[in-house]
């Protein structure tokens, strides 16, 4: 097998590659995902632009389910329960944020129990969001006895 051949066939598997990435990005948001930038923050970290992820979100009755778009696996990579979820602050992107999440963004910073992370929205999706989150009921359900 020679050197040309060897770079065609890395070629066509990196095509395969961003093919599939592009196809399931299309399949997430044709099932009603919308698109959010994600990062997971750690108290230990220091604030930059590095580890924010590209994404597309669903709402899943009580869950907000985040799928990385670089990934070539098909289950979600975190999941937030509406019921435990609260917003702790509330900002626009950093200069230095401006060029990792989408235009015109919203950042939220989110805590899901002990977990925080910031969540980057359009205009559009974040009303659907804090719509989505406000609309979650009252207490805890789990707490109602069953009906006989």
């Amino acid at each position: 097998m020679g050197i040309a051949q060897i770079v065609g066939l890395a070629l066509l598997l990196g095509c395969v590659v961003i093919g599939w990435l592009a196809m399931r990005r299309l399949s997430l948001v044709r099932s009603g995902g919308v698109d959010v930038s994600l990062r997971r923050v750690r108290a230990s970290a220091p604030k930059s632009t590095r580890n924010w992820n590209l994404g597309v979100a669903h709402y899943v009755n009580d869950d907000f389910v985040w799928f990385r778009i670089i990934s070539l696996g098909r289950r979600a990579n975190v999941t937030l329960s509406r019921r435990d979820l609260e917003i702790i602050d509330r900002r626009r992107p950093g200069s230095t944020e401006e060029y990792v999440v989408p235009p015109d963004s919203t950042v939220l910073r989110c805590r899901d129990g002990q977990r925080t992370v910031e969540l980057a929205m359009t205009p559009g999706v974040l009303t659907g969001f804090l719509s989505w989150l406000e609309a979650r009921p009252p207490g805890n359900l789990g707490d109602y006895p069953q009906a006989s």
